[in-house]
């Protein structure tokens, strides 16, 4: 090969190229942090590059100057300074082997390597200044979003606090004075058509009581609700508003988005208002929840009632605003009668679509 020795000592000097050229790949890999394996790495590339200059009159000595680069940046300060010696030794060696003037010979390669290791050294230091104020602005970032988030969740406790103190009790003595005018126009022998006037604003009392309890639990919690809460929520509605209700849940849960945990929690909580609303007296409702391993099926279904009490007032934006969320989501909700009741079916599937991951 051109410009390389003849013989022997041009495969030696091919085969310290390779050594050193897969030293140096080794030592400044960012894939790389042993100190164990990066010290005797980089110590092998400037021996292999003294010994390159003593084969053939050529650049060796940059192999020198890349080892004590890499030691000044990769590695700590003393250990820099140790494992530098056997290099620089070798390369003052091998400067001097064929020199005239060894001392001025030893003079330079002093000089340029200690300059070119001060160089490093302070390219090190403020590189992992960089990396140190980096990780400081980090970290208060994050201290000031948790302050952030804690100052809202204690001014939402707040607003809590206060509807509570307004709302939910003002709410709770209406029903209880409702429930009075509804014995005394029975015990006068008022007309029915009163009674059941009284008794559906008694159950919208109810009703809003229960939806306040529920927005004043969302004030409070810092996560959206989501399948795990249908036992508290199922018990809640059964307690609050008289209505005898079943969950019945079937398979192994699958964690799904926030997006679709929140949604099926909405159409359980508005499917069970509505047999509130329109059932009458006398209904009961099942809530069953089926997980399958690719998607979850929940369907609310209520037996009927008497009618009593039935049809009360409704935006009508309940569950027919569930539709679009749903179709959103990927998701098929069906709402119909059946059976004397009526049934709220909805699928979901357990991995949500591009549509909710970007919207």
């Amino acid at each position: 090969m051109a410009g390389l020795p003849a013989g022997t000592a041009g495969a030696t000097t091919v085969a310290l190229l390779v050594v050193a050229t897969t030293l140096s790949a080794v030592a400044l890999s960012q894939r790389v942090h042993d100190l164990r394996v990066i010290v005797p790495a980089l110590i092998g590339v400037g021996l292999c590059g003294a010994a390159l200059d003593l084969q053939a009159d050529g650049p060796g000595f940059i192999a020198g100057y890349v080892a004590l680069v890499g030691l000044a940046l990769r590695t700590p300060r003393r250990i820099a300074v140790l494992a530098g010696i056997p290099v620089l030794a070798a390369i003052a060696a091998e400067e001097t082997y064929q020199s005239d003037n060894p001392a001025n010979t030893i003079l330079t390669v002093l000089f340029a390597s200690g300059m070119l290791f001060a160089i490093s050294a302070f390219a090190a230091v403020s590189l992992d200044a960089r990396h140190h104020a980096e990780a400081l602005l980090a970290q208060e970032a994050a201290t000031s979003e948790a302050r952030q988030r804690a100052a809202a969740l204690a001014e939402r406790s707040r607003l809590a606090r206060d509807l509570h103190d307004v709302l939910a009790h003002s709410l709770s003595a209406l029903a209880v004075q409702l429930e009075g005018v509804r014995l005394t126009a029975i015990s006068v022998g008022a007309g029915t058509a009163l009674v059941d006037q009284v008794s559906s604003a008694r159950q919208l009392t109810r009703i809003g009581m229960l939806d306040a309890r529920r927005a004043l639990q969302l004030l409070r919690e810092d996560e959206a609700p989501g399948p795990a809460g249908l036992p508290s929520l199922v018990s809640e509605t059964a307690a609050l508003l008289g209505i005898p209700v079943t969950l019945e849940v079937q398979g192994v849960p699958c964690p799904l988005g926030s997006g679709a945990g929140l949604t099926l929690y909405r159409v359980v909580q508005e499917a069970l208002t509505n047999v509130a609303k329109h059932a009458g007296r006398g209904a009961r409702a099942t809530v069953r929840l089926v997980w399958a391993p690719d998607s979850v099926e929940v369907s609310i279904v209520d037996s009927g009632g008497d009618g009593v009490d039935a049809s009360l007032p409704s935006s009508g934006c309940g569950l027919t605003g569930m539709v679009e969320r749903v179709t959103l989501l990927g998701g098929l909700l069906r709402a119909g009668p059946a059976d004397g009741g009526f049934t709220v079916h909805l699928w979901l599937p357990v991995s949500p679509p591009a549509a909710e991951l970007t919207g």
